[in-house]
């Protein structure tokens, strides 16, 4: 390619400037842009927001059309499920599935092994709608004389503008000795339909079957568990899924694990969140890594609850024969945004939402939002 170096271009007998071909500016990403030396008057391409730039000799402007926009990553985890209400020792319910995990924070995954997603640009002064999710409820105790345990509850969805993470599903209950014979006035069917974030964990099965497990939503989590027979009167309940992988399968008169989470560096620092909740016997369950509840051995104690805002699953309860137990609840989800700070700075008011401030990670901004729904802008 041809070079012209001049210190000037001048016009000819009162024509316009005129150049053949299209004009092509220097293109850099906005790390990259961020590392140069620049005065004011600057324009480049900026790959990263798909939109010409401009330096003011203090800050970057968009010419993007006349509106300007900011790139923003997020992480949005949901609520994680609540686990299941054991009737007696040989019907424990199952784990709580983690909450929906969407990211499109670059080299990073979404749930259940989904790439990340795409640019997320929003023009400024948009009212964005941000709400997090709280964990779903345990499953009430049941009447201990008859098959009638609770399913664990829903999480509620977190929400990013656009961007929905589905609420964890709730542990299932064991209801009646029939194959799959599902509790008539137990939670929704969203958990068999893939309308989850991470499935909740079965009840047990075997030689008679216990509820079927949940099913997970693709980009945002995984299938729970199954159960198992066990030994004796005692049984084992199955795990919930986890937003990295699907739990272990329970055996003999052992629980099965949660399912995994997954990790992010959004705020600067590698933290996992959205672990499944274990399933419950004699021997109860691990939680899966990221803050899902342990699954309980004790007839007479609750399994494990989800960690606060990661959106993880709660641990099954065993419960014992005539004295019957509930479940726990998931853990509240999270929501949290990385923007450049030279790009934009987010308004200082955020009615309804509780969140830790901004802080600063190198060149970039970001925010934890950790409880409540409202609106933000940026500018």
């Amino acid at each position: 390619m041809s070079t012209l170096e001049t210190n000037a271009i001048g016009k000819y007998s009162g024509n316009n400037v005129s150049i053949d071909d299209a004009l092509n500016l220097k293109s850099y990403t906005t790390a990259q842009r961020d590392a140069l030396t620049s005065v004011a008057g600057d324009m480049i391409y900026n790959t990263t927001l798909g939109n010409p730039q401009v330096y003011t000799g203090s800050a970057w402007n968009d010419l993007k059309a006349g509106v300007e926009a900011v790139s923003i990553e997020y992480l949005v985890i949901a609520g994680g499920g609540g686990s299941a209400g054991g009737v007696h020792e040989a019907s424990p319910g199952g784990g709580g599935g983690a909450g929906g995990y969407r990211t499109n924070r670059t080299g990073q995954t979404s749930g259940g092994g989904a790439s990340a997603e795409e640019t997320f640009i929003v023009p400024k002064s948009s009212n964005l709608t941000v709400t997090v999710g709280a964990g779903g409820a345990g499953g009430t105790a049941p009447n201990g004389s008859s098959n009638d345990a609770n399913n664990g509850q829903t999480g509620n969805q977190s929400v990013f503008s656009r961007i929905i993470s589905l609420g964890g599903g709730g542990g299932f209950e064991f209801y009646s000795s029939n194959a799959y014979d599902r509790n008539p006035s137990g939670a929704s069917l969203s958990n068999d339909a893939g309308l989850v974030g991470s499935g909740g964990g079965a009840g047990w099965y075997g030689g008679t079957v216990g509820d079927g497990v949940g099913l997970g939503r693709t980009g945002q989590g995984s299938n729970g568990g199954t159960g198992a027979f066990g030994s004796g009167n005692d049984r084992a309940s199955g795990g919930g899924g986890g937003a990295g992988t699907s739990p272990s399968t329970a055996t003999g008169n052992n629980g099965g694990d949660g399912g995994d989470g997954l990790s992010s560096d959004i705020t600067g620092s590698t933290v996992t969140r959205a672990g499944g909740g274990a399933g419950g016997s004699v021997n109860g369950g691990t939680g899966g890594s990221g803050g899902g509840g342990d699954g309980e051995g004790s007839t007479s104690t609750l399994g494990g609850t989800g960690a606060v805002n990661t959106g993880s699953g709660a641990g099954a309860s065993r419960g014992s024969s005539g004295s019957a137990i509930g479940g726990s609840a998931g853990g509240s989800g999270v929501v949290i945004l990385r923007w450049a700070t030279a790009d934009a700075t987010i308004g200082a008011t955020r009615t309804g939402l509780t969140d830790g401030g901004v802080q600063t990670d190198g060149t970039d901004s970001y925010i934890v939002f950790t409880g409540g729904t409202g609106t933000v802008t940026f500018s």
